[in-house]
């Protein structure tokens, strides 16, 4: 705190005005003792009409609740767990866009960004602070906002890559309110197939992307006899800091950032904050530059691997809703799947289980009423099921019905066959492979 002036949170939101549109950093760096003094003032019914824009949060959200209908109005540009009964029930929203052009809607003045509420490290002998685990768009909400405001977190890591310099905020406030983590998933024995397979296509010397939970965790587990792989992504956690400390991600067959480790978010335990503080190894960037699929293409056998709600016989894949009840969004599934298949030896992947918990299948004869397209068929390349995978590439229609069908979950398969009969005629029998 030497040489600073910090101020209270409840001083620091006084800035704030009805009206005003809010950036807020995101996943597990979400400046909460900010919003919380945000919900002081809406109680003493000082504000209204706020707007509030981020990726996906970690932890309570009351910027999105009923209570405060008419007071703030959450636009996200993802939905998390915290606020998806609020945006389908209306009292919030989603802002659908692809990840990397995200953080164009502030440098281009789409999007008003009134004031960024953002938590930084602790800044370094130079002045500089790094937002840690969550550099998105929040870089570019810090660059034009009007007003900004930076919750200094010693628990926050200093991440090298894209810094800014403490007298950028209009004011600081410090609070060591440890970052929110999320303990790696264990994968399940359809999720430990599902790896297997998505593994068999990645080669010695691929570049990775892929993100949290139980799927890549099992893609990972299925990666430690492969050598000399590198990460270039929007996000990675705990199954890539395992591939990174055991030597298979080493980053010297990459062409831009070579030995780097790549990224512009991050969730996971404690174990992954402390990994990137002060890691040389580490590069945190900007949205723009991670998600940017000409980038992305520069580097050599670019594997991306992502995943879905399910996947219609001609290939379209939804990933962000289910029916018309938005469930996440659009993320940075597109930039990676053509920034991977514009690279050099590159592929993209879509890996899902076959069925829902409930039983009903991924792979349809067409997407619920509703459904948000996200990968379109005309991107789309590798699909991988528990049951093995399918390169729909230069694949026509109907042949495509006959691949995802193969990979379809057996007792699915016999009524997805009538489906595609029925909608493609007698000549789909004559189909060969």
């Amino acid at each position: 705190m030497t040489n600073y002036n910090y101020v209270s949170a409840d001083e620091a939101v006084k800035m704030v005005k009805s009206g005003d549109h809010i950036h807020l950093s995101s996943i597990a760096s979400v400046p909460h003792v900010l919003i919380q003094a945000l919900c002081r003032r809406a109680d003493a019914g000082e504000l209204r009409d706020l707007h509030f824009h981020h990726f996906h949060t970690e932890g309570p959200a009351p910027y999105s609740e009923e209570r405060y209908s008419g007071i703030f109005f959450d636009q996200g540009f993802f939905v998390g767990a915290n606020v998806r009964p609020n945006v389908n029930s209306g009292y919030a929203d989603y802002l659908p866009i692809n990840l990397w052009i995200s953080q164009k809607l502030y440098r281009g003045g789409t999007l008003p960004c009134d004031v960024a509420m953002v938590q930084v490290s602790l800044p370094d002998k130079q002045g500089m602070v790094s937002l840690g685990t969550s550099i998105d768009c929040s870089l570019a909400a810090v660059e034009v906002a009007k007003k900004a405001i930076a919750v200094v977190n010693p628990n926050v890591p200093f991440a090298y890559g894209d810094l800014i310099s403490a007298d950028r905020f209009d004011c600081l406030v410090y609070d060591e309110t440890p970052l929110i983590t999320k303990e790696p998933a264990v994968p399940s024995e359809t999720e430990i197939a599902i790896g297997r397979n998505c593994a068999a296509l990645i080669p010695d010397g691929a570049c990775i992307q892929m993100g949290i939970g139980a799927l890549p965790n099992a893609v990972a587990v299925s990666l430690k006899d492969h050598k000399h792989l590198g990460i270039h992504t929007e996000m990675f956690s705990d199954g890539v800091l395992g591939l990174i400390r055991d030597g298979v991600v080493d980053g010297s067959c990459k062409k831009i950032d070579k030995g780097l480790n790549v990224a512009s978010f991050l969730l996971g335990s404690k174990d992954v904050y402390d990994y990137i503080d002060h890691n040389t190894r580490v590069l945190m960037k900007d949205i723009a530059y991670t998600n940017d699929p000409r980038i992305i293409s520069l580097n050599p056998n670019v594997v991306s691997i992502n995943s879905a709600i399910e996947v219609d016989l001609t290939g379209q894949v939804c990933a962000d809703s289910i029916g018309t009840r938005i469930f996440s969004g659009t993320g940075g599934q597109l930039d990676f799947v053509r920034g991977s298949s514009l690279s050099d030896g590159g592929k993209s992947i879509i890996a899902f289980a076959s069925r829902t918990n409930k039983g009903k299948s991924k792979i349809v004869s067409v997407l619920n009423q509703g459904a948000g397209v996200v990968t379109p068929r005309a991107d789309v390349n590798w699909i991988v099921t528990e049951y093995g995978a399918v390169d729909l590439f230069g694949r026509s229609i109907q042949e495509r019905a006959k691949l995802l069908i193969s990979i379809a979950h057996p007792d699915d398969r016999e009524a997805l066959d009538r489906a595609a009969f029925e909608r493609f005629g007698p000549h789909y029998y004559q189909i060969s492979l």
